[in-house]
Protein backbone atom coordinates (compact mmCIF):
# COMPACT_ATOMS: atom_id res chain seq x y z
CA UNK A 1 0.00 0.00 0.00
CA UNK A 2 3.44 2.22 0.72
CA UNK A 3 3.47 2.23 -3.40
CA UNK A 4 -0.10 2.62 -4.03
CA UNK A 5 -0.08 5.59 -1.52
CA UNK A 6 2.96 7.36 -3.66
CA UNK A 7 0.76 7.18 -6.52
CA UNK A 8 -2.09 8.66 -4.73
CA UNK A 9 0.76 11.82 -4.10
CA UNK A 10 2.25 12.18 -7.22
CA UNK A 11 -1.22 12.22 -9.01
CA UNK A 12 -1.99 14.57 -6.85
CA UNK A 13 1.09 16.57 -7.61
CA UNK A 14 0.41 16.26 -10.84
CA UNK A 15 -3.25 16.05 -11.89
CA UNK A 16 -4.42 17.79 -8.62
CA UNK A 17 -6.71 14.21 -8.06
CA UNK A 18 -5.96 10.71 -7.27
CA UNK A 19 -7.52 7.57 -9.14
CA UNK A 20 -11.06 6.07 -8.13
CA UNK A 21 -11.30 2.35 -7.44
CA UNK A 22 -12.72 2.10 -11.20
CA UNK A 23 -9.90 3.81 -12.62
CA UNK A 24 -7.31 1.71 -10.54
CA UNK A 25 -9.00 -1.40 -12.17
CA UNK A 26 -8.65 -0.37 -15.53
CA UNK A 27 -4.86 0.30 -15.06
CA UNK A 28 -4.61 -3.34 -13.98
CA UNK A 29 -6.86 -4.37 -17.03
CA UNK A 30 -3.95 -2.48 -18.95
CA UNK A 31 -1.45 -4.61 -17.28
CA UNK A 32 -2.90 -7.91 -18.06
CA UNK A 33 -3.04 -7.03 -21.61
CA UNK A 34 0.59 -6.14 -21.63
CA UNK A 35 0.98 -9.38 -19.38
CA UNK A 36 -0.88 -11.77 -22.48
CA UNK A 37 1.43 -9.83 -24.81
CA UNK A 38 4.54 -10.90 -22.59
CA UNK A 39 3.35 -14.72 -22.53
CA UNK A 40 2.84 -14.93 -25.83
CA UNK A 41 6.21 -13.70 -26.79
CA UNK A 42 7.69 -16.05 -24.08
CA UNK A 43 5.80 -18.73 -26.01
CA UNK A 44 6.87 -17.50 -29.33
CA UNK A 45 3.77 -16.21 -30.63
CA UNK A 46 4.78 -12.99 -31.18
CA UNK A 47 7.67 -10.81 -30.89
CA UNK A 48 8.32 -8.58 -27.48
CA UNK A 49 10.52 -8.43 -24.26
CA UNK A 50 12.46 -10.92 -22.58
CA UNK A 51 11.96 -12.53 -19.29
CA UNK A 52 12.74 -9.98 -16.79
CA UNK A 53 10.06 -8.03 -18.67
CA UNK A 54 7.48 -11.03 -17.26
CA UNK A 55 8.56 -11.37 -14.44
CA UNK A 56 8.53 -7.31 -13.79
CA UNK A 57 4.78 -7.30 -15.32
CA UNK A 58 3.17 -10.74 -13.17
CA UNK A 59 4.96 -8.82 -9.92
CA UNK A 60 3.02 -5.16 -11.25
CA UNK A 61 -0.54 -7.48 -11.78
CA UNK A 62 -0.32 -9.00 -8.08
CA UNK A 63 0.60 -5.41 -6.47
CA UNK A 64 -2.49 -4.65 -8.07
CA UNK A 65 -4.53 -7.51 -7.04
CA UNK A 66 -3.11 -7.19 -4.06
CA UNK A 67 -3.96 -3.14 -3.66
CA UNK A 68 -7.69 -3.66 -5.13
CA UNK A 69 -8.54 -6.30 -2.58
CA UNK A 70 -7.21 -3.75 0.18
CA UNK A 71 -9.55 -0.98 -1.35
CA UNK A 72 -12.22 -3.33 -0.78
CA UNK A 73 -11.59 -4.76 2.56
CA UNK A 74 -11.19 -8.08 1.72
CA UNK A 75 -8.91 -10.62 3.27
CA UNK A 76 -7.42 -11.67 0.65
CA UNK A 77 -5.19 -14.23 2.55
CA UNK A 78 -8.35 -15.95 3.89
CA UNK A 79 -10.54 -15.57 0.36
CA UNK A 80 -7.71 -17.78 -1.72
CA UNK A 81 -7.20 -20.32 0.83
CA UNK A 82 -10.81 -20.62 1.11
CA UNK A 83 -11.33 -20.94 -2.71
CA UNK A 84 -8.34 -23.14 -3.04
CA UNK A 85 -9.99 -25.26 -0.92
CA UNK A 86 -13.09 -24.85 -2.79
CA UNK A 87 -11.25 -25.66 -6.13
CA UNK A 88 -9.57 -29.08 -4.61
CA UNK A 89 -12.86 -30.54 -3.40
CA UNK A 90 -14.61 -29.46 -6.85
CA UNK A 91 -11.55 -31.30 -8.66
CA UNK A 92 -11.42 -34.09 -6.50
CA UNK A 93 -15.19 -34.84 -6.95
CA UNK A 94 -15.08 -35.20 -10.55
CA UNK A 95 -12.13 -37.16 -10.92
CA UNK A 96 -12.01 -40.92 -10.89
CA UNK A 97 -11.41 -42.48 -7.06
CA UNK A 98 -8.00 -43.18 -6.73
CA UNK A 99 -5.85 -40.40 -8.96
Amino acid sequence: MRIHHLYDKLNEHERNRVWTREEFMLGFVGDVGDLAKLVMAQEGARKGAGPAALEHELADCLWSVLVLAELYGIDLEASFRRTMRHLESSILAKLPRGE
